[in-house]
């Protein structure tokens, strides 16, 4: 299978790609641009799977461009560099997360919020400012402008820094931006998945108090003794969040599964804020009164910016904050997506391109 790409491009690369809604991925050959000179070519080793890779194969969002070759959280090692880069160097450790582009002259822009700029251009599955399609980590090799490669310190493995670049950025970035980040503050975090096992692991690196809130009662041991979550509420059981009621400075809200606002929103104490990072497909009922009587906020957050991606993966090295991963094979991966369909992974799959992903013949 070739792409109309392979007449674009002078590189050739190999990956796995969906070519309709059915999101099974198969072998793909296509190709990536030469090294521009602002440009990083970086050979991937490994590559993260979201969940909306998942939504992104399926064309759940209505917005997917076959054939996609999806993965965002990708880590890798610098191959060749433009002659106008001055950040990296060929051998370099390196990522690449949800964006590789944005018009970079925006108010978001030059406030280091390029995730929040109208032209943030995607990792996959979206249009380049040459017009061609974007090709995500699935795959051998990637190019991707300086501004948007982040260095990856050398005692953070590969394998676990590559979730990092969307998982991890996800949780990071309200907590920082909210003011939910001063020791001591007492958080919840809905939700123990990829997204949530994050949120518990940096709130405790930044000094703060965590109770981890689900559905799930056979969680609590993992989050208590693995996570290290102080404590645990079953958000079916009517004493337990009564228990709990307003206590809460801040929840960070993970859940993509359609739920109701107002038990957590009661949860909050005054000025309390509950931060969306999920993305339930139906809409979510807020009434008025419950943060009229409390002047609570619920407000939402996607990803980061660069800056403060660099940021977060400085913290999380320093920190030893790493997710817990299940590495697997790059055929296993239509495997792959339907356990996670089922949230049948502990806690992020991430793909071993380097090893496994072996041209088709």
């Amino acid at each position: 299978m070739v792409s109309q790409a392979e007449t674009e491009h002078p590189n050739k690369a190999f990956g796995w790609a969906a070519t309709d809604t059915s999101g099974i991925l198969s072998p793909f050959n296509f190709s990536r641009r030469a090294t521009g000179e602002k440009d990083v070519a970086i050979k991937v080793m490994y590559c993260g799977i979201c969940h909306s890779d998942l939504h992104m194969l399926k064309n759940e969002w209505n917005c997917s461009i076959y054939p996609i070759v999806p993965g965002h959280e990708i880590a890798g090692v610098v191959t060749e560099v433009g002659s106008k880069v001055e950040k990296f160097k060929v051998g370099d450790r390196v990522g690449v997360g949800c964006m590789v582009g944005s018009c970079s002259s925006c108010q978001n822009c030059s406030e280091d919020n390029e995730n929040y700029c109208p032209k943030m251009i995607l990792t996959y599955s979206a249009k380049y400012v040459d017009g061609t399609i974007t090709y995500g980590g699935y795959s051998d090799s990637m190019v991707a402008d300086q501004h948007f490669v982040v260095r990856i310190p050398d005692n953070l493995p590969l394998d676990v820094a590559a979730p990092l670049l969307c998982a991890g950025i996800t949780v990071y970035s309200p907590l920082k931006y909210y003011q939910l980040d001063k020791p001591g503050l007492h958080i919840g975090v809905v939700g123990l998945g990829g997204l949530g096992h994050m949120a518990v692991k940096f709130a405790k690196a930044l000094g703060l108090k965590v109770t981890v809130i689900s559905t799930s009662p056979n969680k609590k041991k993992e989050a208590i003794q693995h996570m290290g979550a102080d404590s645990f509420v079953v958000s079916r059981e009517q004493d337990q969040m009564m228990a709990v009621m307003g206590t809460f400075d801040g929840i960070i809200d993970t859940v993509s599964a359609n739920h109701s606002l107002v038990p957590l929103i009661g949860l909050l104490k005054t000025h309390g804020k509950l931060i969306m990072v999920g993305a339930p497909e139906k809409p979510l009922e807020v009434p008025a009164f419950a943060l009229l009587t409390g002047r609570k906020l619920v407000g939402g957050s996607a990803i980061g910016g660069m800056k403060e991606t660099q940021e977060m993966i400085d913290f999380a090295a320093k920190h030893d904050v790493k997710p817990d991963i299940e590495v697997i094979k790059m055929d296993y991966v239509n495997t792959a997506m339907e356990r996670l369909l089922k949230a049948d992974v502990k806690y992020r799959f991430v793909i071993d391109i380097g090893n496994t992903l072996k041209p088709s013949s």
